[in-house]
């Protein structure tokens, strides 16, 4: 099959890696091209506009960062709207505001195209294993005509509802854990006078009821940066985090529910984004926390 990926950043690019891994037939187009370059020389065909992508193939999944790409992805010039869009599939994966998704998704639906919504839970790990968990919303129709797709990208696949449902749970998926990887960083703080070992404290950190599954892939390499080794590689950056918990916050607030927790973890992504941190993995909010100067010290 042809399979279009729009956006290749490390989740797009690995979901690529994954189809292309499975057999596909894949083209790429990013908005900084050079991004596509790895993907281009393990063989997928670099197109030159979202729509070119559209034409180009059958079905096009799409991983764009922000409800702001999505506007200039789907609506500038040469988007994705702007294609010959009848008897396509669109795939759209992006975590965005759900009446983002909405609204890119009855815009192409008007056209005669299929439109499903399948934010993912999982980093680039489980992406390129197809390990992912997807998040699916769009008419019963759809769904079923993208799960082709879909379950070789995903161990699991839940159909919520119409759409703006998956951009909903996927704001809720994500919440509780990115919300931990500050409160670790606040435990670890207060452990601070037993003098541990990094590896030590995470190992009993982690053997306890409080910790959610992620830390069996990332409690090893947060100890290591405790420890005094470099950051490794980045699964879930934390610029992207952030931008996830603060669209959390503008969702709660659209529809009345307040997010008192979720917003003073967001300040803290915010303010570990600007001591630069932004290109690093969302876990290095724990680490900062350890390392940031007490609160009488600031004063």
């Amino acid at each position: 099959m042809k399979i279009g990926v729009c956006g290749t950043g490390r989740m797009g690019s690995s979901i690529a890696q994954r189809l292309m891994s499975v057999g596909h037939e894949v083209g790429v187009w990013n908005r900084n091209s050079a991004k596509t370059k790895p993907l281009i020389d393990a063989g997928a065909k670099l197109f030159s506009s979202s729509a070119a992508l559209v034409e180009g193939c059958e079905v096009v999944v799409v991983m764009l960062l922000n409800d702001t790409a999505t506007e200039a992805v789907y609506r500038g010039p040469n988007g994705i709207l702007t294609s010959k869009l009848a008897g396509k599939l669109v795939i759209d994966m992006s975590t965005v505001r759900p009446d983002t998704m909405k609204s890119n998704g009855s815009s192409v639906l008007q056209q005669g195209a299929a439109f499903v919504e399948c934010p993912v839970g999982g980093s680039t790990g489980p992406a390129k294993e197809g390990k992912l968990f997807g998040l699916a919303g769009g008419t019963k129709a759809d769904v079923t005509r993208a799960m082709l797709v879909l379950e070789q990208l995903c161990r699991r696949i839940e159909h919520l509802g119409a759409l703006g449902s998956g951009a909903t749970m996927k704001l809720a998926v994500n919440l509780p854990l990115l919300v931990y990887w500050q409160a670790l960083g606040e435990a670890l703080a207060i452990c601070k006078p037993l003098n541990l070992p990094a590896d030590r404290l995470i190992d009993i950190l982690s053997d306890t009821a409080g910790t959610p599954t992620a830390m069996k892939g990332r409690g090893a390499a947060i100890a290591k940066v405790l420890g005094g080794a470099p950051m490794g590689e980045t699964a879930f950056g934390l610029s992207a985090a952030k931008k996830d918990l603060a669209t959390a916050v503008q969702f709660g607030a659209s529809i009345h529910a307040e997010l008192p927790v979720t917003a003073s973890a967001l300040a803290c992504f915010e303010e570990a984004e600007a001591a630069g941190l932004g290109d690093a993995d969302a876990t290095a909010v724990s680490v900062r926390w350890t390392q940031r100067p007490a609160a009488a010290a600031r004063s």
